[in-house]
C-alpha cells in the first residue's frame, strides 16, 4: 500500500503556496464595501442653517471626522466600492457658529 505522507504533503503545500494568492485566482463573488456615513440628497436637502449640533446629528448622525482642532467644523465622508474599484465617493462639510448651521459645503449627486 503507498504511503499517503506524499499525497498530503503535496496538498498542504498547495494550500501554503496559494493563501494569500487570491489575486491570482478566478473570483466569483466580489464583496461590495461601503465606508463611512452613508449620504444623500434627502438627507443633505433637510438641512438647513441656523438648525443646531443636535438637529443636524439626528439628521446626518455622528461626523465621520471631528476635528479638535477645528471644533465648528464637521465632516461626512462616504465611500462605495466593488472589485477593488470605488464607483461612489461623497463628501460634504459642515460649518457652525457656536451651536448653529452655517453653512454646507459639498454636493450629493
Amino acid at each position: 500500500m503507498p504511503s499517503m505522507l506524499p499525497r498530503a504533503a503535496g496538498v498542504l503545500l498547495l494550500i501554503v503556496l496559494t493563501t494569500g494568492c487570491e489575486s491570482l485566482l478566478p473570483s466569483f463573488y466580489s464583496i461590495p464595501v461601503r465606508q463611512g456615513n452613508y449620504l444623500d440628497q434627502a438627507m443633505v436637502s433637510q438641512l438647513r442653517p441656523g438648525m443646531t449640533r443636535q438637529q443636524v446629528q439626528r439628521i446626518m448622525g455622528t461626523p465621520l471626522v471631528a476635528d479638535p482642532f477645528h471644533q465648528n467644523r464637521w465632516d461626512y465622508y462616504y465611500q462605495y466600492g466593488k472589485g477593488g474599484k470605488i464607483t461612489e465617493q461623497r463628501h460634504i462639510t459642515l460649518f457652525f457658529s457656536g451651536d448653529t448651521l452655517d453653512r454646507i459645503e459639498g454636493t450629493v449627486d
